[in-house]
């Protein structure tokens, strides 16, 4: 789960596969109870990995999933910069 605002995807891309939801809308979008969820997001035992730019605002989302029951959701260390740094694929960004 990509919570990385637009300006921060479109810089430096995407990881594939990643379902983007930007942090300001995560908890309406996973909410299993929420009239505004995802479609997948339809139990509390989704296994959701939350990734943002350097791993700070992810953890506290992940904190904020677990508040609304998602008892398996967690986050990536280090975020996006430390998956990229890693030469684990990446979509290249938009062009301007």
């Amino acid at each position: 789960m990509d919570i990385r605002y637009a300006a921060l995807r479109d810089r430096d891309g995407l990881i594939p596969g990643a379902l983007v939801v930007e942090r300001n809308e995560l908890e309406w979008r996973l909410d299993p109870q929420g009239s505004h969820r995802l479609p997948e997001a339809n139990r509390h035992d989704l296994e959701i990995v939350v990734l943002c730019n350097e791993g700070y605002a992810s953890s506290l989302a992940a904190a904020s999933l677990h508040d609304l029951g998602l008892f398996r959701a967690t986050d990536l260390v280090g975020g996006f910069q430390a998956w990229r740094a890693a030469g684990l694929p990446v979509t290249a960004p938009a062009a301007s």
